[in-house]
């Protein structure tokens, strides 16, 4: 642990992936990615993030059923959803971040809330 908050991507492009790692690090966060929805919830037990991203186009478990298990397992952790389809489609979450993914946008959305 670096006492740094920790900040959840779950995202199964590698290069999107490595992005928002890069990205959420030059913010003060310490990431953890997991490359499907499976992955995430399965270490849900070991980690409080206080910033969750998600891609809605996961394979397996759906982006939209990973939001949900995020928000009723983590309340307080601010969801960001990231994707390709019209931001119109997205399920609820506290900011939208649309794809491609551009670091200012993401420091934008970053900057409001609590670390």
């Amino acid at each position: 642990m670096t006492g740094r908050p920790l900040a959840l991507v779950v995202e199964d492009s590698a290069d999107q992936m490595n992005l928002l790692r890069r990205y959420l690090d030059r913010e003060g966060f310490e990431v953890f990615v997991a490359r499907d929805a499976e992955s995430a919830i399965a270490s849900f037990a070991e980690m409080r993030p206080a910033v969750a991203v998600v891609d809605l186009l996961l394979p397996g478990i759906t982006g939209e059923e990973c939001v949900r298990q995020i928000r009723d397992r983590f309340p307080d952790c601010f969801l960001i959803v990231s994707s390709v389809l019209d931001p119109a489609d997205y399920p609820d979450a506290d900011a939208a971040l649309p794809k491609p993914i551009v670091g200012a946008d993401l420091r934008r959305i970053l900057r409001g809330i609590d670390r």
